[in-house]
């Protein structure tokens, strides 16, 4: 069973960028579909961008032309770059298959204030 770690939160101003990443115990080359779901206080779990096993990428409207996601197989990790990020992005981030069917990892928060 494929266990994931999110990594790369934390607190950044309103324009600001991070990058996340999705570090994953076994091999994700097999996983057709990996993407990125966040969760903000009192929402429910949303699925922000996904990315296929050879490099299509779809992001909700939310988040389109500031966000990318991006997969290296090899190194069994998924990554999000967050550009020009807004409070609404506050949340805690997660990574999983496109399906969320994989186990949780415990998500890496991201915070958006000045």
């Amino acid at each position: 069973q494929v266990q994931l770690v999110e990594s790369g939160g934390g607190l950044v101003q309103p324009g600001g960028s991070l990058r996340l990443s999705c570090a994953a115990s076994g091999s994700i080359s097999s996983i057709y579909v990996m993407g990125w779901y966040r969760q903000a206080p009192g929402k429910q779990r949303e699925l922000v961008a996904t990315i296929g096993s050879g490099g299509r990428t779809d992001y909700d409207d939310s988040v389109k032309g500031r966000f990318t996601v991006s997969r290296d197989n090899a190194k069994n990790t998924v990554y999000l770059q967050m550009n020009s990020l807004k409070p609404e992005d506050t949340a805690i981030y997660y990574c999983n298959s496109g399906s969320g069917r994989l186990v949780w990892g415990p998500g890496t928060q991201v915070t958006v204030s000045s």
